[in-house]
C-alpha cells in the first residue's frame, strides 16, 4: 500500500466552495461512479465533491484479480477482515481530509461518504477522526473491524450525524449485517439516521433525494 496521495476527481458546484464531500466508491469501481450525482443533488451551499480512486490491488474473492479496492475481501460473508488494508485506506483518507483543511475547509464542513467498501472506510475513518466532521454517509455497507470501534472511536465525533441506507434485497451485503452495524452504533451512543429501500446493491432515486435532504441539513 502506497502512502502516495490518492488520485481524485473534483467537482465544485460553484466558485469558492464552503464545504467538501469526500465520497468513496465500491469494490471494482472508481471515482467516476458517483461523480454524476454532483449535478443531481442541489444544495444551498457551494460544495467541492472529491471522488477518490481506490488503489489497485489483488482481490482474493475474485481469484486475485487486480482491481480498485479499499481493502481485500477473502470470503463472501466478509468474516475474515483485512485489517491492514482497512487501516491503510484510513490513512489515505486522512491525507484527503488534511488537504481540504489546508484549502480552508474545516473538519466541521466536511462530509465523509461512501458506498459499500467505500462506506465502510467512511465509517471507519470518520468515527476515529480527531476533529468533529459535518457528517458520515454510509450507503449499502457495514462497520468494519466492529470489535475495535468502542476502544478506537474518537470522542470528537461522538455526536456526528450518520446517514446509513441499504437495499432490502442486497445480495452482496445482507441487510441484516447493515442493521447489526446500525444497532452497534446506536448502542455506542451514535445518532444514526437509517433508511432502507426495495433495491439490491445499488442506489435508487428516492435514496438520492434522501441523501440530498440530509446533506443540505448537515451542511446548512
Amino acid at each position: 500500500m502506497s502512502a502516495e496521495p490518492l488520485e481524485t476527481i473534483e467537482i465544485e458546484t460553484a466558485p469558492n466552495p464552503r464545504a467538501s464531500v469526500i465520497w468513496m466508491h465500491g469494490l471494482g469501481a472508481d471515482g467516476n461512479d458517483f461523480a454524476p450525482l454532483a449535478d443531481e443533488i442541489e444544495l444551498p451551499v457551494a460544495v467541492r465533491y472529491i471522488f477518490p480512486h481506490a488503489p489497485m490491488m489483488p482481490v482474493s474473492i475474485n481469484g486475485g484479480y487486480v482491481m480498485r479496492a479499499w481493502y481485500d475481501i477473502s470470503d463472501a460473508a466478509i468474516r475474515r477482515e483485512d485489517e491492514d488494508g482497512v487501516r491503510a485506506s484510513q490513512q489515505s483518507v486522512e491525507v484527503l481530509l488534511a488537504r481540504e483543511k489546508s484549502r480552508g475547509i474545516g473538519a466541521s464542513r466536511i462530509v465523509l461518504a461512501g458506498f459499500s467498501q467505500g462506506g465502510a472506510i467512511a465509517l471507519h475513518t470518520g468515527l476515529r477522526h480527531g476533529e468533529r466532521l459535518a457528517g458520515i454517509m454510509a450507503l449499502s455497507t457495514y462497520v468494519p473491524l466492529a470489535g475495535r470501534l468502542a476502544a478506537e472511536a474518537n470522542p470528537a465525533n461522538r455526536g456526528v450525524p450518520i446517514f446509513m441506507a441499504h437495499g432490502t434485497h442486497d445480495p452482496m451485503i445482507q441487510v441484516a449485517r447493515a442493521q447489526a452495524s446500525r444497532d452497534l452504533l446506536r448502542q455506542l451512543g451514535y445518532a444514526v439516521e437509517w433508511s432502507e429501500y426495495p433495491m439490491e446493491h445499488s442506489v435508487c432515486p428516492q435514496e438520492i433525494a434522501d441523501i440530498g435532504a440530509w446533506l443540505a441539513r448537515v451542511l446548512a
